[in-house]
């Protein structure tokens, strides 16, 4: 019987915390109500879930509760935005250990950001200072963000215990993709969430997206957890025209009539497969780099060298092209010409990042008007701006397709013009492109940066 109240104390608490939050936070209303309660489930602190059902130790929460409900509420909304931001479904193949840090470090620095009473319980120089070295990395601290640099950093044991202490809040013993038995289950499951999210940043930004109230936080993580894969050599070939390729066809070849030549006649058929064939090729072409501070370097390097590579390949690149790799921060620094692969290959070779100071995008556009009016370009196709997005745009439409490629997505205060394309990469799209190269084109053989 004593169990019972305690498991019931502990589901009201549950139930005052989320109306608290729901009060504050209208526009999470979707996900505030998404999870079931139910008592036990393996927690060993305060807090779990699988996605589908929030488990909870009512002893445990209860003394919670008696010492601070801002705790209990923060621990609620915790368990919550790790669903939302889709972490659990996201940490398949991931260090899981890293992964959680990751994941709670996230979380925190959202709701540090939110200005509500039932969530403040003051800053922790510890949280605050790590915060302040992943935004050297990062706009938005993102899970996917602050695992990478976690990785790359390889921090010793004692100081990665350190940093779980700090951003520790709920149990994350649910999350092991191996429980998840049912496959279709998961999947199904974070669509669920994935369609949350997006339902609550469309109330964000109709709504809180102009105000100070900490919702610009909650939008910007909520942006990249809705964010559809990037296919970056997909996106590429929608620059490409058509041209036609000395090459068999065989789409518009009609084997039937070649063999029943072969069988009437013998060796001679009565057609022969068409010697070209059209194909989509990139010719005439922009390539802009924002050489600005606020860009980092290795940032850029990493994004030429798979656009290298993707052009290099044999269905995106012409024996002959007009490719313009301009440098720009507040002005143009350098405007390279691109004939063919070879002089692609000696520019990678040679590549120098110039520039350092702020941000104007205009005078590229410029240059490039001028470019077309001398007769620079035959028909240029499109332009591609690889920039942080912090800077100044032009007004006016160009003739052309523009589209601004975003390494990381940025803060909620970089706004591209609505004309132009808004492409946000991640670095493993990046990556995920390379691996999908022909062999013989692999990053590996690209020359070092």
């Amino acid at each position: 019987m004593e169990q019972k109240d305690v498991s019931e104390i502990g589901q009201d608490i549950l139930f005052a915390s989320r109306n608290e939050l729901y009060m504050n936070l209208p526009y999470l209303d979707a996900v505030l109500c998404a999870l079931a309660f139910a008592p036990g489930g393996e927690v060993t602190l305060s807090l779990a879930t699988d996605g589908e059902t929030l488990y909870y130790d009512g002893a445990w929460l209860a003394d919670r509760y008696l010492r601070s409900r801002v705790w209990t509420c923060r621990a609620y909304l915790h368990t919550i935005f790790h669903c939302m931001l889709r972490h659990l479904a996201k940490k398949r193949g991931k260090v899981s250990e890293l992964w959680d840090l990751s994941c709670d470090a996230a979380v925190e620095s959202i709701l540090d950001e939110l200005d509500y009473p039932c969530l403040n319980t003051g800053p922790v120089p510890q949280k605050q200072k790590f915060y302040g070295e992943c935004r050297r990395d990062m706009p938005v601290l993102t899970a996917e963000g602050i695992y990478r640099r976690l990785l790359r950093l390889s921090l010793p044991e004692y100081e990665i215990a350190q940093l779980q202490r700090a951003f520790l809040v709920d149990d994350h013993g649910l999350w092991d993709p191996e429980r998840q038995d049912n496959e279709e289950r998961s999947r199904r499951q974070d669509q669920k969430w994935q369609d949350l999210s997006g339902k609550t940043q469309t109330g964000l930004e109709t709504v809180l997206s102009d105000k100070g109230t900490g919702g610009e936080t909650v939008l910007e993580q909520v942006r990249v957890a809705v964010r559809d894969d990037v296919d970056y050599r997909a996106f590429l070939r929608r620059f490409a025209a058509p041209r036609e390729v000395a090459a068999v066809d065989g789409d518009a070849f009609d084997y039937g009539f070649y063999s029943y030549g072969l069988r009437l006649y013998g060796n001679m058929p009565l057609v022969e497969p068409p010697e070209t064939r059209e194909e989509k090729r990139i010719e005439d072409f922009v390539i802009a780099v924002d050489t600005s501070m606020s860009t980092s370097g290795e940032r850029v390097r990493q994004f030429l060298a798979c656009t290298y590579a993707i052009l290099r390949s044999a269905g995106t690149f012409t024996r002959k092209v007009n490719i313009r790799i301009i440098q720009c921060d507040d002005q143009i620094r350098s405007d390279d010409v691109i004939c063919d692969l070879e002089d692609l290959r000696a520019y990678m070779e040679d590549f120098q990042l110039t520039g350092g100071s702020a941000t104007d995008f205009r005078p590229v556009f410029e240059h490039v008007a001028k470019l077309q009016e001398s007769g620079a370009f035959t028909s240029l196709r499109g332009l591609v701006y690889f920039t942080d997005g912090m800077g100044i745009y032009p007004e006016k439409r160009t003739p052309y397709e523009t589209a601004f490629i975003l390494l990381g997505e940025p803060p909620l205060s970089v706004k591209t013009p609505p004309w132009a394309i808004r492409l946000v990469l991640e670095a493993p799209d990046l990556e995920r492109a390379a691996e999908e190269l022909p062999e013989e084109l692999d990053l590996s053989e690209l020359p070092e940066l």
